[in-house]
């Protein structure tokens, strides 16, 4: 391992569209990895492959991480000593490593086109032959590879690997991992356009950026004896290399857009926290050894270590994510989430609605306990913001008699005798309304929560009388008393 300077991790992603969850993960664990070490955290974007580059998915990368709270020491936008941190503007460095490579024998030309490759891998699978270069350009004399340079032949840079040798390195998650030489392919390096390969520039980058641990992805697993090789040939420091374990449906086939949102921004959108969502990518894989659950980005700074983190692919399960969703709105303070619903609000059928602070601090003290989205207060409990236009049919055919519309006039009657109504007043005036009616106190709470409502259940009865006070209450029942009364 490099002990030149401090820890340095890296994140590279590639610019493809939004940030996946996974690669949050890797982000998340090259963060909290570096953190903890004291060490530097790195953002490179590798955007070599230019047929697969998304215009604007550079910027989105970037907000997204920031949103999260992974802010990155050294990358785009803030520079460093190790830059330039963008692949396509250090494309003569790979070049250069490429010939040097060739120079040495450790890298060759090849001149197959699409069509050629194509028939080799056909041959191949007909014959079960190993999928792999089959090394035909090595056959060509250094004569005959000038020649086809000299006339622009389109050409490839490949790795030549070793035969017969073994190809070893510690992984700090699997440990010793092993390689065939016979198993691993020549490797295209360079591409005809000189545009690099992943395995090339992320090597040559890593290297160069004097990365001291590559945390990444499982399925870079095989990719690394390659990697390996490169280091080797070079003649450089090998990284200390730890691959993540994959990231699964419930049903434990790998996490794909085809079975649902992948993207951070799916779930930023849907109104998920950020703390939420960062305690839930943190147990992809990692635990702290005990039974706690909910961390803050802070807490994990402290507890993370590689040690902890698994093998096995990690369940990526929506439910529980809900559920820390839940758990850490209910830790915020009743301002923060008043900011956010207001932001909430602003962007409803609502906006044009005005509600005063200590108004919405009520609703979200009467409904902290039942809302896992800041949307719930509104979809769950829309009676705090407007009158009911519907009323649940259920809960009418149950609870709407036809004396009701009687006793609620009686009810309200001895409410409007109430001068500045607490909570508990108003369950008083019910209980004394009952007692003078001879009834139970549900035959008349069942059907004032529907009438100022709409619906069966919620938060206590009286705290939403009190929330909407005395006027609006009259002026539910009344409304309520007249179109069910036609209704029924």
């Amino acid at each position: 391992m490099n002990t030149e300077n401090a820890v340095r991790v890296r994140f590279a992603p590639s610019p493809t569209g939004y940030l996946h969850v996974g690669g949050l993960r890797t982000a998340l664990y090259n963060y909290l990895f570096a953190r903890k070490n004291n060490g530097v955290f790195v953002l490179r974007i590798e955007d070599t492959d230019r047929t697969r580059y998304v215009e604007g998915a550079v910027e989105n990368l970037i907000q997204t991480l920031r949103w999260a709270g992974l802010e990155f020491d050294e990358g785009p936008e803030k520079g460093g000593p190790k830059g330039p941190y963008i692949q396509s503007d250090r494309i003569a460095l790979y070049q250069e490593h490429a010939r040097r490579l060739l120079e040495e024998g450790k890298a060759y030309y090849a001149f197959d086109t699409p069509e050629e490759l194509d028939e080799m891998r056909k041959l191949q699978e007909k014959t079960q032959a190993p999928l792999k270069y089959d090394r035909r350009a090595l056959m060509l004399s250094a004569q005959e590879v000038q020649q086809k340079l000299a006339a622009g032949v389109p050409a490839v840079v490949r790795l030549r690997v070793p035969d017969a040798t073994t190809v070893a390195f510690d992984d700090l998650i699997r440990g010793r991992v092993e390689f065939s030489s016979d198993q691993i392919d020549d490797q295209v390096l360079l591409k005809s356009d000189g545009y690099p390969t992943y395995h090339l520039a992320n090597v040559v980058d890593d290297h160069l950026m004097g990365i001291t641990h590559v945390i990444r992805g499982e399925e870079w697993l095989s990719s690394t004896p390659k990697h390996v090789l490169l280091y080797q040939y070079f003649g450089w420091e090998v990284p200390q290399f730890a691959h993540l374990p994959l990231l699964l449906n419930p049903d434990k086939s790998k996490l794909s857009k085809r079975q649902g949102d992948v993207a951070v921004e799916d779930y930023r959108s849907k109104g998920y926290l950020r703390e939420a969502i960062i305690n839930f990518v943190a147990f992809l894989g990692w635990n702290p050894g005990d039974e706690r659950e909910m961390f803050t980005l802070e807490d994990l700074v402290k507890e993370f270590s590689l040690e902890r983190v698994g093998k096995s692919g990690a369940i990526f399960n929506v439910e529980k994510l809900d559920w820390l969703n839940f758990q850490h709105l209910r830790r915020k303070p009743d301002t923060e989430v008043l900011a956010m619903l207001r932001e909430h609000l602003k962007q409803s059928s609502l906006a044009n609605r005005n509600f005063d602070d200590a108004y919405l601090l009520s609703v979200i003290g009467a409904m902290g306990e039942r809302v896992t989205f800041v949307r719930d207060f509104v979809e769950k409990s829309g009676y705090f913001f407007q009158a009911p236009n519907r009323y649940d049919p259920d809960v009418l055919k149950k609870r709407w008699k036809p004396d009701t519309p009687q006793k609620l006039r009686r009810l309200i009657e001895e409410f409007s005798l109430l001068e500045n109504p607490q909570r508990e007043d108003y369950e008083s005036a019910l209980l004394r309304v009952a007692r003078s009616l001879e009834l139970k106190n549900s035959e008349l709470i069942h059907p004032l929560r529907l009438a100022v409502s709409g619906v069966g259940a919620g938060p206590g009865l009286y705290d939403i009388l009190f929330i909407l006070g005395k006027e609006e209450t009259h002026r539910r029942v009344v409304s309520a008393i007249e179109r069910l009364s036609q209704l029924t």
